[in-house]
């Protein structure tokens, strides 16, 4: 065999090279570090291997590589999260849709309008609710006038006919809102349709899904007028009536055509919140932004916004179907408030729609009672019927309202036991007493009980009923209260407990903050500016307006010893199917002070003197039984002009442990006076203290007689034992602090029972100083 030439040797018995290993050219398959999408897939445990034959990475590098691996992780989250935002939904929609269907009109409205029963407290029919509109034709979308159409747009959706079913820009709005903190919605017409059909309003992502498929559903299915016309008939406007048919009569007794654009636009205002359509502030306020969003649209001109003034709708009274008539209709319209105002969780709406059997608190003896004593008093009595009077009764042990007398008109009249303000005079002092009593003074702290007597920063000097000065310098409260002596009271709560603590114990025995009447909320026991009232609260005037109703809560915390319960006048709501859908849960609450042994002593102490007044004011009740209570009369003001020692207002306010009433008689002029059949001025234990009387003795009659628990003496419990020096001051000399020229005043005639007058300010009836002027605190300065 020929020698081989160099280079022909055979490879494979080369002799290895050393040398280091160098990495293959880069495949499309290999990693670069910045093509991390092509390789999202690869795992990190593969990516560790792949560089086990690496140098080794230095610190710097090693986290570079982790934080791209991170990022890398986020981005991948972030793309499937995005995906699953955009899918998600689609894909439920799509699951929901043909499962889900949207309620029709006419089943919607089949069940609406139902007959809501209300009982007495035992059980017994008191009545039937029918609701406006009851049987009523379906409205087609031709028969409903475009003032009507437009009014409804601008109240709910302006921009109804824009969208499907649903506004996207509105509900993401309303949870950016919602989210921030706010409060809003975001259903447009067709949603609100649908959560008012279903009578679903839970706030949960689960309703408001179904509601806006259901909403999308209905919107492929029917047009926008099917959809506007199914809501103006189903669509809940207050005062008991669905669609705006019967809006449109409950509201001004009008067909729709006849319906003016304000008038129209007042009803279409009610609609977000039915539950106020009595309320003439919020009233004005809704239908002013009605108003306004129609002049936007171009659905009324400036020259007409200009104006239209807020389109009073007629009373409650004139438009309410009669379900029960005389004093008991009253009964009802609280009833209906009651559930206007959620106070069950079943709304008066949800109550017509289910055909609901109400249990209320009234008890049918006492509320007999209450009607035949004011009948009494009154028709039989043959008072004047200018007088107008209430009665409440409430059971200190529950705050169960047990007979309710507001006026004889019926239902949606005006209620004069809730639906008015007044000044409660001398019955307002018991709240005086509890200030003092949680200061620490007590039934034998004494004050200067002479009269008259000035003040600081009083021009007129304050006066005892009668100029009364048998009490003398060193006057116990006990029996300042059973005198009812103005300048004690004065002194005690203006000078030494302060107005403050007045007005706080008055809240806390059951007076409210804040009372929702006439022209809207208003707040109690407050100054002109809304800060303190002034010192003629201590005599029930002033700023010391109250209404008769809450007197006897007031009154039923004393009697509870200290405890309050809110009154209340539904006991039970069940369902056709006999489910007990509310029952009222007791929930009492130490009144006077936080300790409730403390809160007993202090009611027990108010009690023991109270209990002493209806005997010596003439209206004891019958068969010896321990009755407490106070009267009181608020005077005519000084710009009345009918005369000094006039009265325009008169209470008797009383309780046993079982029942604690509230009688008030006034006039509807207010600062006019109050006088009798024979024309005699009217006091506390007149004609409200024998209508109490009546009313005590006919609804206890063959109960059990009951006794006040004995009080345990708080602080100075009994009076100082008395000086050398006489304590009385004769009527006739000049108190120590009255000025030395104030001439003798003679005593004013009492009525003949004895009951003084009880006025924030009593002059005598023979001429006063001439030199004092201004006016007197606790004089009203007009009608409330």
């Amino acid at each position: 065999m020929p020698p081989r030439q160099p280079g022909e040797e055979r490879t494979t018995q080369l002799p290895p090279v050393s040398r280091p290993t160098q990495r293959e050219p880069e495949l499309i398959t290999h990693r670069e570090p910045d093509d991390e999408f092509l390789m999202a897939g690869v795992a990190d445990d593969d990516d560790d291997e792949y560089y086990d034959d690496e140098p080794e990475l230095t610190e710097e590098e090693e986290r570079r590589l982790r934080k791209k691996k991170i990022w890398k992780r986020v981005r991948i989250g972030a793309f499937v999260a995005i995906g699953l935002m955009i899918l998600g939904p689609v894909v439920a929609v799509a699951i929901a849709y043909p499962l889900l269907d949207w309620p029709k009109p006419e089943e919607i409205a089949a069940e609406q309008n139902k007959t809501i029963t209300l009982q007495y407290a035992d059980g017994n029919e008191m009545t039937k609710i029918t609701a406006p509109g009851e049987n009523r034709t379906m409205l087609t979308y031709d028969e409903i006038p475009d003032n009507v159409k437009h009014a409804v747009l601008a109240a709910e959706d302006k921009n109804f006919y824009d969208n499907p079913g649903f506004d996207a820009k509105a509900i993401v709005r309303a949870v950016w809102i919602q989210a921030t903190g706010g409060s809003s919605g975001g259903s447009g017409l067709t949603q609100q349709y649908i959560k008012k059909a279903t009578r679903n309003e839970e706030a949960t992502l689960t309703r408001k899904f179904t509601e806006v498929v259901k909403a999308f559903k209905m919107s492929n299915e029917s047009d926008h007028n099917t959809i506007l016309t199914a809501y103006l008939n189903t669509v809940y406007f207050g005062r008991g009536a669905n669609g705006f048919k019967a809006a449109s009569q409950v509201y001004y007794k009008k067909d729709m055509k006849d319906l003016t654009p304000s008038q129209a636009a007042l009803i279409a205002a009610m609609i977000q919140t039915p539950s106020w359509s009595e309320d003439k502030e919020h009233s004005q306020k809704q239908w002013k932004y009605v108003m306004g969003q129609m002049l936007q649209k171009g659905w009324i001109d400036q020259a007409y916004y200009d104006s239209e003034q807020w389109p009073q709708p007629l009373s409650f009274a004139e438009t309410q179907p009669k379900s029960l008539e005389g004093p008991r209709g009253l009964i009802v319209d609280q009833v209906q408030e009651a559930l206007d105002a959620e106070q069950t969780g079943v709304s008066f709406e949800q109550a017509q729609k289910t055909g609901v059997t109400i249990q209320t608190t009234i008890d049918p003896k006492m509320q007999t009672a209450a009607e035949e004593a004011v009948d009494e008093i009154m028709i039989k009595g043959a008072q004047p019927e200018a007088l107008k009077t209430s009665l409440t009764a409430i059971d200190p042990t529950t705050g169960a309202v047990r007979a309710y007398w507001g006026g004889r008109d019926g239902r949606g009249s005006f209620d004069y036991a809730k639906g008015t303000l007044q000044e409660p005079g001398s019955s307002f002092k018991a709240f005086d007493l509890v200030a003092a009593l949680q200061d620490g003074k007590g039934l034998g702290t004494v004050y200067d009980g002479r009269s008259p007597r000035t003040f600081p920063g009083v021009s007129t000097p304050i006066r005892n009923s009668g100029n009364d000065n048998s009490c003398g310098k060193e006057c116990p409260v006990r029996t300042a209260m059973i005198k009812s002596l103005n300048t004690v009271f004065y002194d005690m709560v203006v000078n030494d407990v302060g107005v403050p603590k007045t007005v706080k114990a008055a809240h806390q025995a059951g007076i409210p903050d804040e009372v929702n009447i006439g022209d809207g909320p208003k707040k109690l026991l407050v100054g002109e500016d809304g800060g303190t009232p002034n010192g003629g609260i201590a005599l029930g005037g002033d700023q010391a307006v109250v209404r008769p109703f809450d007197m006897a809560s007031a009154y039923a915390t004393f009697a509870a010893r200290g405890v309050y319960r809110a009154p209340f006048f539904i006991l039970k709501i069940t369902g056709p199917d006999g489910q007990v859908l509310y029952q009222h849960a007791d929930k009492p609450i130490s009144a006077f002070d936080p300790d409730q042994t403390k809160s007993q002593d202090i009611a027990d102490n108010v009690t023991d003197v109270l209990k002493e007044i209806p005997t010596s004011s003439k209206i004891p009740c019958a068969g010896n039984r321990e009755c407490a209570g106070k009267t009181g009369t608020h005077e005519l003001s000084e710009s009345a002009g009918q005369g000094a020692g006039l009265n325009s207002k008169a209470w008797m306010v009383g309780y046993t442990p079982s029942i604690s009433a509230s009688v008030w008689v006034g006039r509807n002029e207010g600062n006019q006076p109050i006088r009798d059949k024979s024309g005699a001025n009217i006091f506390g234990s007149g004609v409200p203290g024998k209508i109490w009387q009546a009313f005590m003795n006919k609804a206890l009659a063959g109960s059990q007689m009951e006794k006040f628990p004995k009080a345990k003496p708080l602080n100075q419990y009994n009076p100082p034992k008395p000086s050398n020096t006489p304590s009385n001051t004769p009527s006739n000399t000049p108190p120590a602090n009255t000025p030395s020229n104030t001439p003798s005043e003679p005593t004013r005639p009492t009525k003949p029972s004895g009951e003084p007058c009880e006025g924030l300010l009593c002059p005598p009836t023979g001429p006063t100083n001439p030199s004092t002027s201004g006016k007197p605190p606790g004089r009203d300065p007009g009608d409330t």
